[in-house]
């Protein structure tokens, strides 16, 4: 075969430190515009950006040559120094952290959905609730010790 071809979604979770509900709705829209902007920075796809006050959801779309550790690496860390300087939230800081979960193309506009709708859907669902759920559903193995 003469061209590589890929499809390669991942649907990202990370939360503030220790889950505090930092993210503040007057900003919290223009943080998620700059979380997809870093996206694009690095050659990645920001199909969706949505959130609460205390965690995110990415669903990206990356190239063959991304490292997934190093994509979310750069946009936890430039993301923190963005809400240190222009909003001035000082200790704003991210989880340690992350969750990753691929996403079949086909189901990338439910995925899109449900990360752009995350305020609805925290109304009966907290965040724990919400990770436990991804951690069973992708058969991922954990210690409860380590999640929180």
């Amino acid at each position: 075969m003469p061209s590589t071809h890929l499809s390669l979604h991942y649907h990202l979770v990370f939360s503030t430190k220790d889950r505090v509900s930092m993210i503040a709705p007057p900003w919290r829209d223009r943080l998620h515009a700059f979380l997809g902007g870093v996206v694009r920075q690095l050659d990645g796809i920001p199909e969706a950006v949505g959130g609460v006050g205390d965690h995110v959801h990415l669903l990206l779309g990356l190239g063959a040559m991304h490292r997934l550790a190093d994509v979310i690496r750069e946009v936890k860390s430039v993301s923190s120094r963005w809400v240190h300087e222009e909003i001035g939230v000082k200790l704003f800081s991210w989880q340690e952290g992350y969750g990753a979960f691929t996403v079949g193309a086909p189901q990338c506009p439910a995925v899109r959905d449900y990360i752009l709708n995350q305020e609805e859907h925290h109304r009966v669902k907290s965040y724990q609730e919400e990770y436990l759920e991804f951690l069973r559903h992708g058969a991922v193995e954990y210690e409860d010790r380590y999640l929180w």
